[in-house]
């Protein structure tokens, strides 16, 4: 596959291939790399605005594309390509995202989004 030098990022056939992830947000799309006891959600987000407060497992997440402004715990933070972040387990958080961004998110929980039915 030659790169396309006018778009920033694609997710290849690789993880496009993986099975997608039941997400009840309109403009939000995952892929899930499922483990024994946890899961790694490749994420394509339109810019759907906030997704409101809530809490469960730990999880990790990079930014490979766009941005996100992330509040965790009461402090808000605003991520772009290539920044890291941490929630710990059961922290409420929240998020907004107002430009497409792709994210790529471990979670500590092995069921946190179910698979689509096809």
């Amino acid at each position: 596959m030659t790169p396309n030098k006018n778009v920033k990022f694609l997710y290849t056939e690789m993880i496009k291939n993986l099975p997608e992830a039941d997400i009840p947000f309109p403009g939000l799309k995952g892929w899930i790399l499922q483990g024994e006891d946890h899961q790694i959600v490749f994420f394509d987000i339109e810019p759907i605005g906030k997704v409101s407060e809530h809490a469960h497992g730990a999880q990790w997440g990079m930014v490979i594309e766009g941005e996100i402004e992330l509040t965790v715990g009461g402090v808000t933070n605003t991520y772009k390509d290539g920044d890291c972040y941490a929630i710990p387990h059961q922290v409420v958080h929240s998020a907004v995202f107002k430009k497409r961004s792709r994210i790529m998110d471990f979670f500590a929980d092995k069921d946190r989004y179910k698979i689509k039915d096809r």
